[in-house]
């Protein structure tokens, strides 16, 4: 199965922090988000886990909060996504040669999934991976994107240590690495929009 269930019940915390969502807020999506973009698509950028009330409220990664206004404003900005982007998964936009998932398909409490949650989700990120046959690069959001990403493609952390910007050749695949675009980042220069740019103007330079 290439995403879970909208009930997945594999990690306790996580169920429990689901049914919470869904009897305050039961218009929301509050299930696990299924990742956006075709299979087909030479770029796969992995984030953490959906936000509380950004993808768990939409149903699609990186929308409803202000990471993915960075995100998809620069995916636009170098010809990965068409249309408008305005932060709602019925605004028309679509993703060209890219695909969005996350480590950690369902929200977790304070955006903190706990190692046993992240490895228990990772079999979705190894099958995303192994169902793009295409696949060229791989953005990781965040060192925990990276090192889940790592471990899903059977690689040695130590080999390939995170750091912003940095390229990691993997077989045919080249992971580069970023910080995350959340709002704590930038707003305290951890990444400027300039550093992320760059790491999207270096993967399509690579695609030629």
């Amino acid at each position: 199965m290439q995403e879970p269930d909208a009930d997945c019940p594999i990690c306790p915390r996580l169920v429990a922090f689901r049914q919470a969502a869904r009897d305050q807020w039961p218009e929301w999506h509050n299930a696990p988000v299924p990742s956006f973009g075709p299979a087909s698509a030479r770029l796969l950028i992995v984030g953490l886990a959906p936000g509380l009330k950004g993808a768990n409220r939409t149903g699609r990664p990186f929308t409803g909060d202000y990471a993915g206004e960075l995100l998809y404003t620069t995916l636009l900005k170098f010809g990965f996504a068409e249309g408008r982007f305005n932060a709602s998964p019925d605004d028309g936009l679509t993703l060209i040669d890219c695909r969005i998932t996350n480590g950690v398909r369902c929200v977790p409490p304070e955006n903190k999934p706990t190692p046993a949650e992240i490895a228990a989700c990772r079999p979705y990120l190894a099958t995303t991976l192994t169902t793009m046959p295409a696949l060229r690069s791989i953005v990781a959001l965040g060192r925990i994107a990276h090192d889940t990403t790592l471990k899903a493609l059977g690689v040695p952390l130590a080999r390939h240590p995170f750091s912003h910007g940095a390229r990691h050749t993997i077989g045919d695949v080249t992971l580069h690495d970023s910080y995350h675009c959340s709002r704590y980042n930038t707003n305290t220069g951890v990444l400027t929009p300039a550093m992320f740019e760059a790491v999207f103007a270096a993967v399509r330079h690579g695609f030629g």
